[in-house]
This record gives structure tokens, sequence and C-alpha cells, in this order.
């Protein structure tokens, strides 16, 4: 009886130790990022969006220490829906119209759909393997090296003041302190959905695929509200595209460095054609550059359906 009260308490507590040292980490890359003079949407699809991957990568790493790879797929594929569905649903929502003065048609959204799909077929034989890492891990470099060498830089020639120097100091620090604590946080969220799972008679995937989903997917919702409320929709949409992207080729392939990846069918069978149909949609969506408030509200919809299901009687 103890047990039933301590796991939901520690699960609930390790997930939001991750998701503030996340929003942490995810600031000062955000300050180190400006300091270079990194264009706004860069700074959302590479460092804003590996910041708050750290979740989804370091919970899948320790998953696997636990001998529980099955959660990876699960956290991968629940938190590229969430960040889809739920994230860019409620930023379009809460500001009406998001409006992107970026280019992504030719690239970015293409990469965005055939991660997706690249994804889907790579675990369509229930397993994750070194092949599938170095794929992966190749396709991830291929997009990094397009986005900050395609781009050009915001050039500045002014001279740095003290006080910028002690506050790109100070963000360094925070850098590294953030990462111990998402290591701390990811470990004990990890050990608990284990202990919740035997407890509650669940599978750990379908715990990973909702709950953790929604946890890790926590600094998303939160960056992309902070850039679309300040006018730096770029960042918003561009933190979901390069989180998603990270995601599916990070949060997958670097954990399979260490042990074949377990695919549970149960993700296969309704997690991953959703996971699929939210690419789609966000291509659709945003190949005009622009997020209307109904779209916004078609996406929550969907969310709410994915959940529905999800935890619906057989």
């Amino acid at each position: 009886m103890l047990s039933q009260l301590i796991w939901p308490a520690v699960f609930a507590l390790s997930l939001l130790i991750l998701i503030k040292a996340s929003d942490y980490f995810t600031s000062a890359a955000e300050k180190i990022g400006i300091f270079f003079g990194i264009p706004t949407f860069i700074i959302g699809a590479t460092i804003v969006a590996f910041g708050t991957s750290l979740p989804e990568l370091v919970t899948s790493l320790i998953a696997v220490f636990n001998n529980s790879s099955e959660i990876v797929a699960a956290n991968v594929i629940g938190s590229n829906i969430t960040n889809i569905l739920l994230v860019l649903g409620i930023v379009t929502i809460t500001c009406g119209k998001i409006k992107i003065n970026f280019n992504i048609i030719h690239i970015d959204l293409p990469f965005l759909v055939g991660s997706s799909f690249l994804l889907a077929i790579a675990i369509w034989d229930g397993k994750f393997d070194l092949f599938d890492t170095f794929l992966f891990l190749s396709a991830l470099t291929v997009f990094i090296w397009y986005t900050m060498t395609k781009r050009e830089k915001q050039e500045s020639n002014r001279e740095v003041s003290e006080n910028e120097k002690k506050i790109i100091v100070k963000a360094l620090v925070t850098l590294v302190l953030s990462c111990l604590f998402i290591y701390l946080g990811a470990r004990y969220t990890i050990e608990s959905v284990i202990k919740l799972a035997e407890i509650l008679n669940v599978k750990k995937e379908i715990i990973a695929v909702s709950a953790i989903a929604l946890g890790t997917s926590l600094p998303e919702v939160m960056v992309s509200l902070s850039a679309a409320r300040k006018g730096n929709a770029e960042m918003a949409v561009g933190n979901i595209l390069g989180s998603n992207i990270f995601n599916s080729f990070a949060v997958m392939g670097i954990p399979a460095l260490f042990g074949t990846l377990v695919i549970p069918a149960s993700i296969l069978t309704f997690a991953l054609p959703i996971m699929l149909i939210a690419s789609i949609l966000f291509y659709v969506i945003c190949h005009d550059n622009e997020v209307s408030l109904w779209e916004g509200w078609m996406l929550i919809i969907f969310y709410v359906f994915f959940i529905g299901k999800l935890f619906s009687p057989v």
C-alpha cells in the first residue's frame, strides 16, 4: 500500500525536476546562441530543439540501462505526437494565429515528414539495431550540417561588454548544472514508471507514450508559448520541427548504441499511424507559412482523440 503512494509521488517529483532542469538548460543554450549571432529560427530548430529534447533522450538512455528498451520507441512516438498536436495546438490557440516569416517549405518540412516515415519503416520489424542507429545518426548529422551551414549568421561587429561576458559564463555554468539534474530527474522518472507499471498492471510503453511523452514535452510547450508571445513564431515552430527530428534521429539512435531496442506491437498498430498523420498535418498546416486558430483547435481535437483511444476499454 505504501509503495502505491510513494511511486506516484516519485514520478511526479522526478518529472518536475526533469522539466525544470531542461528549462534552465534551454534558456542558457538560447542565450549562448543569441550571443554568437545565430538567427532565431536556427536557435529554435537546433539549440532549443536539442535542449527541449534532452528529457526524451536521457529518459530513453536510462530506460535502456534498466532493460526497458520498449519505453524508448513509445517515448519518441508519443513525444512527436504531443509536440505537433498538443504543443502547436496550444500555441496557436493562445496566440490566435501564427505567422512564419521563414521559408520552411522546401527542405525543413520535408525533412520532418521524411524522418517520421523513416522511423516507421525502421521499427516496423519490431526492433531497432546498429544498422538503423548508424543510418539515423547520419541523417541527424546531415540535418544539423544543413541547418548550420546553409543559413547566414547575423553578423555583429560590436564589442562585448564585461556584463555580457558574465552572462555567458553564468549561462555555461547553468548548462553544466542543469545536465546533472536532467540525468537525476530522468533516472527516477524511469524507475518510477517501471514500478507503476507493475503496480497498475499497465504496459510500460502505454505510460511512456502518454504520461512520459506529455511530461517531457512540457519544455516544448513553455518555450514555444514564450517565443510566440514575444513575436518569435519562427522559434516556436522551429522548436517543434527541430524537436521532432531530434527525437526521431537522436533519441532513437543514441540509446540503440547500447543495445538493440525492442519495439512493442501495441505501439506499431496505433501510436505509430497517429504520429505519421500528425507529421502530414504539420506539413499541410505550415506549408503556407501560417497556422490559423481553427487549425490549432483541430490539432487539439486530434490529441484528445489519441489519449482517449489509448486508455479506452478494449
